[in-house]
């Protein structure tokens, strides 16, 4: 990773030391996922306001009525994905970047969508500046998938919307795995869905959560 816009070196490393440790405690045992959140800078991916903050295992807000996710969440979410490092992923809400950059590390490939253009240019220029080169960041529905790039291994949604969208399980290769939160507005649990075999799904309920809407066609209304 290159270049932060902060003086504060040495500290942000000691506070995403401290982060990797309440992770492990967390139960987050996966080591490709604990070296990904240990590489990629949380300080470089949030507004500059904010970085002292970075750290702290708690959402952040970035804009537009968005948040980061905290980074336990953003790691359970990540570890339920099971990735091996060949998959192609996509990701629904790109917002900041954060979760794009750790997906980065730990697949061939990720498709992410944003749909809001001010997020959505910030999270490439953020990309750029720490040379993440395999995401690619679309402006658009992402309740509707992207049925160009399909099918995906792994499918992540980073907003709480009523319903797992039916072009997201369309698109899911057979073995993949879809992970979000689906629910009502004010509470949504965690799931993980499995691709059993065509038009064939297992689902998973992970936990209770509560995320920003999932705006679109097969979310809610905006």
């Amino acid at each position: 990773m290159t270049g932060s816009r902060s003086s504060g070196g040495s500290g942000f490393v000691r506070a995403r030391q401290r982060l990797l440790e309440r992770l492990g405690a967390q139960g987050i045992t996966d080591r490709r996922v604990l070296d990904a959140f240990r590489a990629v800078a949380r300080h470089e991916l949030i507004p500059e306001a904010l970085q002292l903050r970075a750290y702290e295992d708690t959402s952040l807000p970035i804009g537009g009525g968005q948040t980061i996710s905290a980074p336990g969440v953003v790691a359970a979410m990540t570890a339920a994905l099971e990735l091996t490092g060949s998959e192609s992923v996509l990701e629904v809400g790109t917002g900041s970047g954060y979760q794009a950059a750790i997906l980065a590390r730990l697949a061939s490939r990720v498709v992410s969508i944003e749909r809001l253009p001010r997020l959505a240019a910030e999270a490439r220029r953020s990309l750029d500046r720490l040379r993440v080169s395999n995401v690619v960041v679309h402006l658009g529905d992402g309740t509707a998938g992207r049925p160009s790039d399909a099918p995906f291994d792994a499918i992540i949604v980073t907003a709480g919307g009523p319903e797992i969208p039916q072009p997201l399980l369309d698109q899911l290769a057979v073995g993949g795995r879809l992970v979000g939160p689906f629910g009502a507005r004010e509470e949504q649990s965690l799931y993980r869905v499995r691709c059993t075999g065509p038009l064939q799904f297992e689902r998973e309920r992970l936990g209770r959560c509560r995320f920003v809407d999932l705006v679109g066609a097969h979310g809610w209304a905006a």
